[in-house]
Formats: structure tokens, C-alpha cells, sequence
């Protein structure tokens, strides 16, 4: 399928972000989470600027990936595979169906974790806690799944120059 001009350069400009984003995510979680976190070190916040800014940086990349991928580079694919658009979540469950996602479930997961973490910040220390560990553990979903995106709009473009 030939792709127009302009969707090929979105697809593009959403490949470089998400390389951006996810490599960024990647590298705050790794320095985040080098030492277990627990709710002692949370306590230190106020003293500590620089957990707070990793805290601070792990929340919003954490958000920031999983915005781009579910709000805007999952619309411009299924765009590209002349797929119809509807809500977020029917968008995720396509995606899902065709193998670009592993779990529509797992993502609503991760969207309520952010939110979580978002709105409960300073405020509940375990509930931070305990949301900032799950995140962490869907790092690597979220790298996969932007990943995935990437390896499928490559193919796309590709496809499309042919």
C-alpha cells in the first residue's frame, strides 16, 4: 500500500520520538531502580533532589511513552494499514489482534498505574510505592510494544518507496 507523503513523514517523526522517549524511559528507570525503592527512601523527597527528580523524570517519561504510542503512533498505523480508527480502546484491542500489543489489558494497567503515580504522588507514600515498583515492571512491555510500532511503520515505509 502506498503510503501519502505526509503520513510516511508523521510515521517518521513518531519513529525518531519514540526511539527518544523510550531510550530516555530506559535510562531513568535503570538509574531509579539500581537500588530496590522502597517506602524509606520515598520518605526523603524533600531532602533528596535528586531522587526527587528521578521521581519526577520516571513519572512523566513513564506517561509521556504511553501517550505517544496509544494517542498518536497507534492512530497514524492503523492509518497506514487502511484500518479504521475508533476510541482508545478499541484501538488498542486492533492493535492487539493484529501483534503489535501483547495485551490491551496490561496497557490499561500501565494507564491506571500513571495516573496513580500522577495523583497520588507525595501524598500516599505506599500507594506511590507500590505503583512506581509496577511501573517499573512494565518497562519492558513498553519498550517492546514502542518496539514494535517502530519495526511495523518501518516496514510500512518501506513498503511504500517500493
Amino acid at each position: 500500500m502506498k503510503l501519502d507523503e505526509e503520513l510516511k513523514l508523521r510515521l517518521q517523526f513518531l519513529c525518531r520520538v519514540i526511539k527518544k522517549e523510550a531510550n530516555y524511559l530506559q535510562e531513568t528507570d535503570a538509574r531509579l531502580f539500581a537500588q530496590p525503592l522502597n517506602v524509606k527512601d520515598l520518605q526523603r523527597i524533600a531532602e533528596d533532589a535528586l531522587l526527587a527528580e528521578r521521581l519526577d523524570a520516571f513519572v512523566s517519561r513513564f506517561g509521556r511513552l504511553q501517550d505517544t504510542l496509544a494517542d498518536k503512533f497507534l492512530p497514524a498505523l492503523l492509518d497506514a494499514v487502511a484500518e479504521a480508527r475508533g476510541a482508545a480502546t478499541e484501538n488498542l484491542d486492533r492493535a492487539e489482534k493484529l501483534g503489535w500489543l501483547e495485551s490491551t489489558d496490561d496497557w490499561l494497567v500501565m494507564r491506571k498505574l500513571r495516573n496513580q503515580m500522577v495523583h497520588e504522588y507525595i501524598e500516599d507514600l505506599v500507594i506511590l510505592c507500590d505503583s512506581l515498583k509496577a511501573g517499573h515492571s512494565f518497562v519492558k512491555t513498553l519498550v517492546k510494544t514502542a518496539n514494535q510500532f517502530i519495526f511495523q511503520a518501518d516496514r510500512r515505509i518501506a513498503a511504500s518507496l517500493k
